[in-house]
């Protein structure tokens, strides 16, 4: 097993000093959740940014708790005449169901939006502890059949896709399972990056336990802000590994390492395998949880980020026509 990247490691060992979810109350987490990265040359470069071809708007569309924030990442040539068959690829950003939002997606959705010219857009979900389950799968639902639904004025008609990280990685397996389910939006691709995929297990075996980023406490603590005192976490729309896998759209499965979470990614690909769900995985060596999301410190998230756009170009290119 190839060592922890140093910069992530240290850089993990600094946010943890700074803040610790394991130690908050709930009242501690609902604050924290209204503090705002700062916006300057350094967050820019670690965090990434839009890239300049991007046109990005915020909106408010209707969801199950009141009016629900997205913002929408277009191609600059987007709605034009020559667009026609636009993917859509609907976001839903990490965190743990209890942190995050917007601004977390805005690297990896500008990119998406540059590389595959698909129009993107981000769902801003109700976070626990405040909101605990389903109230974030409803809206991620929402989000997307608000998306789907719009997808012409969004200057998007063509297929629609999926993906997400970390939490936002559970959250679009989730959504798949829903619209199969419901006979709702065809989605042709989910992009799942180290996604938690089951809440009824601890961390993988192999982890480890002070990893950067996400501990084995850490964990314990989003999933009890998350499902609150009621929630089962056997129910597939939390633990989407324990569902029926069959006619779910084809995945890429993206996973680190030394990520607390690793092996909810593999026994993820493995049962879609099971279930005929064509799949591709793809294990990050020398990463923890959250490589992607710091392209300034991590050299995997550029390769990572590739990946993932050239999969989705392939999986949502609009069909070829056919010759009489």
């Amino acid at each position: 097993m190839a060592r922890v990247d140093p910069r992530l490691r240290i850089w993990g060992w600094l946010t943890r000093r700074m803040v610790s979810i394991t130690t908050m109350s709930d009242a501690e987490v609902v604050a924290l959740q209204a503090r705002q990265v700062p916006v300057n040359p350094v967050t820019n470069w670690l965090f990434g940014t839009v890239p300049p071809e991007v046109d990005v708007a915020d909106r408010s569309v209707p969801g199950p708790g009141g009016d629900l924030k997205v913002r929408v990442y277009r191609p600059a040539a987007a709605g034009t005449a020559t667009t026609a068959g636009r993917p859509l690829v609907v976001y839903f950003h990490g965190g743990g169901f209890a942190l995050g939002g917007l601004d977390m997606g805005n690297w990896i959705c500008g990119l998406v939006a540059a590389r595959v010219g698909a129009v993107v857009v981000s769902v801003d979900y109700r976070l626990a502890p405040a909101h605990v389950f389903p109230a974030a799968v409803e809206d991620c639902y929402a989000g997307l059949a608000w998306a789907a639904g719009n997808a012409a004025e969004l200057g998007a008609t063509g297929r629609i896709g999926v993906m997400g990280e970390s939490a936002g990685g559970n959250l679009a397996a989730v959504t798949c399972l829903i619209a199969r389910d419901r006979g709702g939006q065809a989605i042709s691709h989910q992009s799942l990056i180290y996604p938690a995929t089951d809440m009824t297990k601890g961390p993988s075996a192999t982890a480890d336990p002070s990893a950067p980023f996400l501990s084995a406490a850490e964990i314990s603590t989003y999933k009890r802000l998350y499902l609150g005192p009621d929630g089962d976490p056997a129910n597939p729309w939390a633990s989407p590994l324990l569902a029926d896998h069959a006619a779910l759209p084809p995945a890429l499965i993206q996973v680190g390492e030394h990520d607390p979470l690793r092996d909810d990614g593999v026994r993820y690909a493995e049962a879609l395998r099971a279930a005929g769900v064509p799949v591709r995985f793809t294990e990050y060596v020398g990463m923890p949880h959250g490589f992607v999301n710091f392209p300034g410190l991590s050299r995997a998230a550029h390769q990572a980020m590739a990946e993932i756009c050239a999969e989705q170009s392939a999986a949502l290119a609009p069909p070829r026509a056919t010759v009489a």
